[in-house]
Order: structure tokens, then sequence, then C-alpha cells
């Protein structure tokens, strides 16, 4: 009987590598080194198929829809890091980004028996979600196989929700599963079968794209700063300061005084030093131009152009 794992590229044996526990601590790390740096590249190749799933994505996340990650094992803690960043980064509930990790939260720091095989728990993961049809689940899984992720996708997709699946095979069951595929081909890992490695470092770098895409469409940054950033410590504290003082020119005393007065929302502060308002007046301005300050700063006249 013919083993399936043994075609993928993911699985493979690279021979360059069969000998890595004979070599100095630097040469294997070279080695290493070399096997990612051509990661980017399998990104790239990828990149048309990655933005067709990110337009979806918003599409539905802008009528109200949410976002999932599902993955197992290294897959799935990736699934749940890009997720919890979310909220701190851009300021989300964190009910809009959710990742979801076979075998729950005991999976995140240890393997759980046989729950990447449980294609019954990541229906029922979805199902326990109410996931519908405004939201969407991504699929992650290196092999393209993971019966958890499968199940998880097949539960979403009866329910109309958007799929999407991330494997780093070709023409896999996650794929045919999904209606936006994404296949990151990155052969065979340094040490054989653990997609730990490449592939999850070229996971990693497409669900930076996805969530971080998204939130720009949202509305979520201005430029590249992190308007939304929750101010929870003093270095973040000090980062809403710099952003504000960078938007509107003015010092950093005056920005952080509009901080505090804005309850440390960025976009509050800035409209406050840009209009000469209040945080009560700065608030119903940027509510009445749908909670985006690229709008309520052109409604006094200012724009950046393109």
């Amino acid at each position: 009987m013919s083993d399936p794992l043994s075609a993928l590229s993911t699985e493979q044996s690279d021979p360059r590598y069969n000998r890595i526990d004979l070599l100095s601590t630097e040469q294997v790390a070279r080695l290493m080194n070399a096997a990612d740096s051509t990661v980017p590249a399998a990104v790239a190749a990828s990149i048309p198929e990655i933005s067709a799933a990110i337009d979806a994505v918003v599409a539905r996340m802008k009528a109200g829809g949410r976002l999932f990650y599902v993955g197992a094992g290294t897959s799935g803690r990736l699934a749940v890091l890009d997720a919890s960043e979310c909220p701190p980064t851009f300021g989300t509930d964190p009910e809009l980004v959710q990742g979801v990790i076979a075998g729950g939260s005991p999976a995140l720091t240890r393997s759980v028996e046989g729950a990447e095989d449980d294609q019954q728990g990541g229906a029922a993961a979805i199902a326990e979600r109410g996931v519908g049809a405004l939201d969407s689940v991504v699929g992650i899984s290196a092999s393209g196989r993971a019966p958890f992720v499968l199940g998880a996708l097949a539960e979403a997709s009866r329910r109309g929700a958007l799929t999407v699946g991330l494997s780093c095979n070709v023409a896999t069951p996650l794929s045919a599963a999904a209606l936006h595929p994404i296949e990151v081909v990155v052969g065979a890992e340094v040490v054989t079968g653990s997609t730990r490695l490449k592939a999850g470092t070229a996971q990693k770098l497409v669900l930076n794209m996805i969530s971080t895409i998204a939130m720009v469409r949202l509305g979520r940054t201005y430029g590249n700063t992190m308007i939304e950033v929750s101010a929870m410590n003093s270095k973040l504290a000090d980062r809403a300061a710099r952003m504000v003082s960078d938007i509107t020119g003015a010092a950093l005393p005056v920005s952080r005084s509009a901080l505090e007065a804005a309850e440390w929302h960025v976009k509050v502060a800035v409209l406050m030093i840009e209009h000469g308002l209040d945080a009560d007046g700065a608030r119903v301005l940027l509510e009445r131009h749908g909670d985006q300050l690229e709008a309520a700063l052109e409604a006094a006249g200012r724009s950046r152009g393109v």
C-alpha cells in the first residue's frame, strides 16, 4: 500500500542536508539561512492568489463578517499568533479575527494526540463559533490534507462562508475544498518533514499579508501608522504620541496632552489638534465620516494626495 504523504514536496529528503549532524554549528546555521532565503520567492509566486483572497475577505468584513484562521500543530499556533496580534496592533475586537487550533488551548504549548486527525472536531469548531455567510475561514495546513482543517473548511462552506486554503504543496485536498486556494511550494525542509521550518515561515508571511492588508483596507491604519493601536503600556503610549506628532506636526507634549484628553485614541487626538476640537467634538466628526481619519481630515481641506 502506497503512502500518500511520501509524494509531498514537504516530506522529501534533501541530500544537501543528510550530514548536518556532522557539521559545525555555524555550517548548519548557514545552510538553514540559505534555505530560509528561498521562502520569500515562493510566497511571491502566489501573490496573485493571495491578493484575490484578501480582497474577498475584506469585502465580507466590510459587510460585518469575521475572519477565522484554522490549523493544527504549527499551522494552528501560527493561526492563533496572527489573530491574537490584531487587537493590540489594530484596535480590533478580539472576535473579529480568531485563531482556531486543533486540540484547543492545550495544543498551543504541547502536542494533543489525535487532534489533527479529528475531522469532525474541525467541523464542530466552526459550528460552535456560529460561522455564517458573511464570515471568512482560512484553512492552514502545510501538507494540505490535515483532517481537522478539511473538516472545518467543509463546514464553513456548508454554511456559506468564504473559504481560503493555505498549503505548501500542489493540488492538495485543501485547495480542492477552498474557494481561494493558495499553494506556497517551499520544497524539502532542512530536517526532513519538519514543516515548522520553511513551510511555517511561508505560512506566517502569508498570514501577515492577510491580516495587515485587510486592516489597511478597513481603514485601521493611516499611511503606515497604527492609528488604532491600544496604548496599553508605556512603550505603546510613547508610540501613540509620536504618531500624533508625525501626522499633525505638533510637539510631543501637545500630542500627549491631546491623547490623554482623547483617552488615548490616536484618531480623536489628531482631529482635536487639526480642527481645534475638544474630544467629544472630534469623536462626532470621526463618526460622521465612518470612523475614517482620512475622510475626517479631508473635511477641513487637508489631503495627503496620492
